[in-house]
């Protein structure tokens, strides 16, 4: 099977590509450092191929993947990460993080399109965190939450037009470099070997949406039903016990 992956250069894409090398996959592991590039492709020189491109840049993009002749499973995972500070507000940051992790992963979605054949999967990584209103993630889950809608909706319309399926990925707290910045309590947080693991049975048993570590993704589903006012509540609460 030739698997492509996005934001294969760190955290899940890095641990995914190395996983479905060894299951004897040919993975295509793209991402913009190449000197990880390089790492991934030194770790399996027989399995994993590399391409170093920017997903932010359509043209750059459908480039690089142009003399690609068959995608079976292409995991876009590729994103960042910004907090915002309402005291020193900026509107730039929403910019950004859209940039990449909602408009670079639809740029991706459009170069792939040609090169999915009917039966293939397509997997979008997103967030739990699309699930409340947790202080300072104003721009992170903004773009989670437009991911979500949007993964639901090409649900529908690949499998109708293309005969792709298209999964969800809404991970917690998994520990890669990004989330090695944060400064807050990150609770349940999963290793990427967890994660890897996770997301690869996820899709081997076709599941829609890809939640996990199960205990929290289960909390934080049960505590998005709840009323507004409460999730506002709660989450000024965890804020100030931050």
């Amino acid at each position: 099977m030739n698997i492509l992956i996005t934001g294969a250069t760190s955290g899940i894409g890095y641990q995914l590509a190395q996983d479905y090398a060894k299951q004897g996959h040919t993975v295509i592991a793209c991402g913009r450092n190449q000197e990880a590039l390089d790492e991934l492709a030194d770790i399996d020189r027989d399995n994993i191929k590399t391409l170093r491109f920017d997903i932010t840049n359509i043209e750059n993009t459908k480039q690089a993947l142009a003399d690609i002749e068959r995608v079976d499973l292409a995991i876009l995972s590729a994103g960042m990460c910004e907090y915002l500070d309402v005291k020193q507000f900026d509107a730039g940051m929403f910019e950004r993080v859209f940039r990449v992790n909602v408009f670079g992963t639809m740029n991706t979605v459009e170069a792939l399109l040609p090169i999915m054949p009917e039966g293939s999967k397509l997997v979008i990584v997103g967030s739990l965190a699309r699930l409340l209103p947790f202080t300072k993630a104003q721009a992170y889950g903004g773009s989670k939450a437009a991911i979500e809608y949007i993964t639901r909706t090409l649900e529908v319309d690949l499998k109708e037009a293309y005969g792709i399926d298209v999964l969800g990925v809404s991970p917690g707290f998994v520990k890669t470099p990004m989330t090695d910045a944060n400064d807050f309590e990150m609770p349940m947080r999963v290793s990427v070997e967890f994660a890897s693991k996770a997301i690869r049975k996820g899709i081997e048993k076709g599941k829609r949406d890809i939640g996990f570590p199960a205990l929290f993704s289960g909390m934080l589903r049960v505590m998005s039903l709840l009323p507004q006012g409460m999730q506002i509540a709660l989450s000024r609460r965890m804020a100030k016990n931050s």
